[in-house]
């Protein structure tokens, strides 16, 4: 039985990926941060045993920020496959807590990394990576794409990116890179602009909520599905040999297109009902982000299934029956 480890595993991709392996056979891992409210609601429908020693979905509370217990934990579960996808993943977040960003996700991959090395388990990484790194970079971005970050998390996750890198070719490692673009379903936490907007039309049209507000609705995103991609994850770390690759759906897509896709769906003229707060704007935007995935058709045969209008029907769908509504 293959034992997995997986930082950020109460996160959307995180639930995703437990959901993957464990029906694939794995004994599942994942580390939480201490709380004084759970949130584990992503991953509540797993059975959870902590007195089976037999059980296959085991949970431990650490944080990458955390040197000793990452290395302990490694030591002691000495997984076959470690998934890094914990970080402060927000970016509009991200300016206002950079040093903190940095630490989690910049150097919270070195300490996996390093652990690894240091206890010496044979092991294959995956490091989450993200086409925010890419920021003015021209499309459609590529493996080969140079980066131009536009935000602190995007640099945090250039050096994470980097020093991923840096150890395979260093010390000989199994480590590699998914540079996913971005990737939703209805498990997206409702602080991300996809999200949000699913959820406040759901609400909307319960009578509940009578205005949306956002910020930039001219970037253009390269949109999928998040179940698609972290089978990608697994994907590449079922390889001969470590490499990066880009997971996208080569579509382009605005904000606003997919608000006029939501508020459509249920009937609605989003004219009426979203206004412009500049709150929610960035320092430093990041204008079009369209990925190329050519070498992941071609090598780990993988591409997306679930499309764009698909995608916004998907998670529309969920956030109305929480009201029970339907489309």
């Amino acid at each position: 039985m293959k034992k997995a480890f997986i930082t950020g595993i109460t996160g959307q991709d995180g639930s995703y990926l437990a959901d993957l392996l464990l029906a694939k056979g794995y004994e599942v891992h994942g580390i939480m941060r201490r709380s004084s409210s759970f949130n584990t609601d992503r991953i509540a429908h797993i059975p959870l045993n902590l007195h089976d020693p037999k059980s296959r979905f085991c949970l431990h509370y650490g944080d990458l920020t955390d040197s000793s217990a990452l290395n302990r934990l490694l030591k002691t579960i000495r997984p076959d496959e470690v998934y890094n996808l914990g970080a402060q993943s927000h970016v509009r977040v991200s300016f206002d807590i950079p040093e903190y960003t940095a630490d989690v996700v910049g150097l919270g991959s070195l300490r996996i990394l390093d652990a690894i090395r240091e206890t010496g388990i044979k092991t294959k990484f995956y490091q989450a990576s993200s086409s925010e790194m890419f920021g003015l970079a021209k499309p459609p971005q590529s493996e080969v794409t140079l980066f131009h970050p536009r935000s602190p998390y995007a640099c945090a996750k250039v050096f994470a990116y980097w020093i991923t890198k840096n150890y395979r070719e260093a010390y000989g490692m199994f480590a590699a890179n998914g540079i996913l673009f971005n990737h939703e379903s209805p498990r997206r936490g409702e602080n991300f602009v996809t999200k949000k907007i699913t959820h406040t039309v759901a609400r909307i049209k319960a009578g509940l909520e009578k205005k949306l507000y956002l910020g930039n609705l001219g970037a253009v995103r390269d949109w999928g599905y998040a179940p698609e991609y972290v089978e990608a994850m697994w994907l590449i770390l079922q390889q001969n040999k470590p490499d990066d690759f880009v997971i996208a759906t080569g579509e382009a897509h605005t904000v606003k297109e997919f608000v006029e896709a939501a508020f459509g769906i249920v009937g609605l003229d989003w004219k009426k009902y979203v206004e412009i707060d500049p709150r929610y704007y960035r320092p430093s935007e990041t204008p079009v982000l369209i990925g190329d995935y050519k070498k992941a058709k071609r090598i780990l045969k993988w591409k997306p299934k679930v499309r764009f209008k698909k995608l916004v029907r998907l998670m529309l769908e969920y956030d109305l029956s929480e009201y029970n509504l339907k489309i």
